[in-house]
């Protein structure tokens, strides 16, 4: 099992998912931020490296506006070598590597510019783990979107629409399920379509459970990952007290942690925690996972 956090570490006060405005545009503001990404992004993976924490994922910022008309600039040759050079670092340490655009990547939206806009997106983030010369198992992961009222139909627009995207972004694709519209049993119809992995997110699933236990739900999408893409991969939090539902929380609720993942102790899967305070949270669920003799140093 790997274990990781996402885009930027609060400790050492680095990003991999600066931006600007779009009305801020230009060639030299977009280098200088690209630049600053992939200095953090070194040093992220330095303090990774030190700490077992060997999954990461990206920001999808790294390449501010890179699906937007207004990019021009070929930030691919531009900052080819700097990137083939993490890419080593990545695999020298075997560090598995992840993306999660916005909630904007809507595959199953009624709108088609949306949908065009999204498909861009996602060309845009294969695009930046192919020139990081990362295999397969280094994943994309979006919702499936939202019902509109028809949720069959909705599915059926997901799957349409997953069609038109390039061979390089459905090996890297894989859908997640989500605390409002789409639990697993809905992404798993999907999968049986297109041959999708499916993500498990256990806070998601809290929420949105289907009347299935965890187990269930994890033997459920762990079957839908074959060799070629890696372990299954699962989200970890939990709900914030003092938010609205479906809020993350802060900080590591390490008794709902440890509750939550040994349900899980005998299955294989590498784990991101969506905490608030990032390499935080994440050092602490990896002394739990070292005390459950799930991980070993």
């Amino acid at each position: 099992m790997k274990i990781g956090y996402a885009c930027q570490n609060l400790e050492l006060q680095a990003n991999t998912n600066n931006t600007f405005r779009l009305t801020s545009y230009s060639e030299n503001k977009i280098i200088q931020t690209i630049e600053k990404n992939l200095e953090g992004c070194s040093r992220i993976l330095s303090f990774n490296i030190k700490n077992k924490l060997l999954f990461f994922r990206l920001g999808s910022s790294f390449i501010p506006f890179a699906s937007h008309p207004i990019c021009k600039f070929d930030w691919e040759k531009y900052f080819q070598a700097e990137f083939v050079k993490i890419g080593k670092e990545i695999k020298k340490n075997d560090i598995r590597i992840s993306m999660h655009p916005g909630q904007f990547v809507v595959l199953n939206s009624k709108k088609q510019d949306v949908v065009s806009s999204s498909i861009r997106e996602l060309e845009y983030h294969s695009r930046l783990m192919d020139l990081l010369k990362l295999d397969e198992s280094a994943k994309i992961q979006i919702h499936v979107g939202f019902p509109h009222g028809d949720k069959e139909k909705a599915k059926m627009d997901f799957i349409r629409n997953y069609d038109r995207l390039s061979k390089s972004v459905k090996k890297r694709l894989v859908i997640e399920n989500d605390e409002h519209y789409f639990g697993i049993n809905d992404c798993f119809e999907i999968h049986k379509a297109v041959d999708i992995p499916i993500l498990l997110d256990t806070f998601h699933y809290s929420i949105l459970n289907e009347g299935k236990s965890l187990e269930e739900i994890f033997e459920l999408a762990s079957k839908t990952w074959k060799n070629k893409d890696g372990l299954p991969m699962i989200d970890y939090s939990s709900q914030n007290p003092e938010g609205r539902k479906g809020k993350h929380c802060s900080s590591i609720d390490i008794n709902n942690f440890e509750n939550t993942i040994s349900k899980l102790i005998h299955k294989d899967f590498d784990l991101m925690v969506e905490i608030k305070d990032k390499e935080s949270s994440a050092l602490k669920a990896s002394k739990s996972l070292l005390r459950m003799k799930m991980i070993f140093v």
